[in-house]
């Protein structure tokens, strides 16, 4: 399976720091989050969220500039901002807009973790 981000660029002790790009039609690879984490959106894009077996579950659009906070609760992700759907902790992100999606993801470590 997929790390979260196209790359990883930096790991300490308390985050693990991804650059994720993709391009307008490009799928991203299926992937698994186990921590808490936070976006920071460079260039927004439209996105197309399957589940862990390739289904659609929903549309998000995130806007360059903006910022999201996920936890991980049990087998799904929930997010700080309101209505923005729950999904399944393995999942795939498909960039549905005209221009490249790219955004800085910091997983946060457990304490117990480190």
């Amino acid at each position: 399976m997929a790390g979260v981000g196209t790359r990883k660029v930096f790991e300490d002790d308390r985050v693990v720091v991804w650059h994720l790009d993709l391009k307008p039609g490009e799928q991203g690879e299926r992937h698994t989050h186990v921590l808490d984490y936070v976006v920071k959106v460079v260039s927004g894009s439209t996105l197309e969220v399957s589940g862990p077996n390739g289904e659609f579950l929903d549309t998000v659009e995130l806007e360059s500039g903006g910022a999201v906070a996920f936890r991980v609760e049990g087998d799904q992700i929930l997010s700080d901002r309101p209505g923005y759907p729950a999904v399944p902790v393995t999942h795939s992100a498909k960039n549905i807009g005209p221009g490249t999606f790219r955004e800085v993801l910091i997983e946060f470590k457990k304490a117990d973790s480190v």
